[in-house]
């Protein structure tokens, strides 16, 4: 049997029709390969995805029972020493980059500046300045294990992200609600089949490469600690996710990447000092 999530189920937008899950799966992609040897490496990366997946620990699905995850009680109790924190940083939330401007290939998505991040911690990224500010929201990412990625991802009001699939099956994704503006209902994810309203507290836990899409259709801004943690993986395909993370240091978008944040978190303080 499938175990559930428990986290709140929310209402699709109007007129908004969902498709059997066969039509959300990870192979999906929005922007398909269009030449051979593109369409090659797709495939292979398909392959070697659909292995990571066999070997999961927890099972391949869209959504996660938070139950599967006993640190996961941990994260939800200190969750307003992170609110706490957020909070001081939101009151610079004009400042802080558009996603896209940290990661270009989220331009794919996104065009305007609607989508802000506040990183704490990334692949191959130096967030010193940023962490220093946010000790509380550190202490609970180190509490994760196998965290690789943990940033303050803030939605404004009536902001769609369009459909779309993460990079790599080795990872999964924890969402902890921050500031959930109301109507809660409104404010939605859906993660292939399955569409949830973020709750205040509490935890969503997800693949995030089945194919997903966001909605915040209320007056206020979304803020939720976005997460991604090493996917529990039996002996040896563990060993290969962890070599194949390390490796991802290297790869020409994380380095862009790293560059364009240290750059980022360098303006930002300046401007607003300590």
């Amino acid at each position: 049997m499938e175990a559930i999530s428990h986290a709140p189920t929310a209402a699709v937008p109007s007129g908004y029709a969902l498709k059997p899950r066969q039509e959300y799966t990870r192979r999906h992609r929005s922007f398909p390969p269009q030449h051979a040897g593109a369409k090659l490496r797709v495939a292979l990366w398909d392959f070697v995805e659909s292995v990571i997946a066999a070997f999961s620990i927890h099972g391949d699905r869209p959504v996660y029972d938070r139950a599967q995850f006993p640190w996961v009680t941990r994260i939800e109790a200190d969750w307003t020493k992170v609110r706490a924190e957020l909070d001081n940083v939101m009151t610079h939330r004009d400042a802080m980059p558009s996603f896209q401007e940290i990661i270009k290939e989220v331009g794919t998505i996104q065009q305007d500046d609607q989508w802000k991040s506040f990183f704490l911690r990334g692949v191959g990224m130096d967030c010193a300045e940023n962490a220093r500010r946010c000790p509380e929201t550190m202490k609970l990412l180190d509490k994760i294990p196998g965290c690789t990625t943990g940033f303050f991802s803030i939605l404004s009001p009536h902001k769609h992200i369009p459909a779309h699939r993460g990079p790599w099956a080795g990872v999964l994704r924890l969402h902890l609600g921050l500031l959930v503006p109301e109507p809660r209902h409104q404010c939605r994810i859906r993660i292939a089949d399955q569409v949830h309203a973020w709750e205040e507290g509490k935890a969503i836990i997800f693949d995030d490469t089945y194919n997903h899409e966001v909605w915040n259709d209320t007056e206020g801004y979304r803020v939720v600690l976005f997460v991604d943690f090493m996917r529990p993986l039996r002996w040896p395909l563990s060993v290969l996710n962890k070599w194949i993370m390390n490796l991802a240091v290297l790869a020409p978008f994380l380095r862009e990447a790293k560059g364009k944040q240290q750059a980022s978190e360098k303006r930002f303080w300046e401007k607003f000092g300590k």
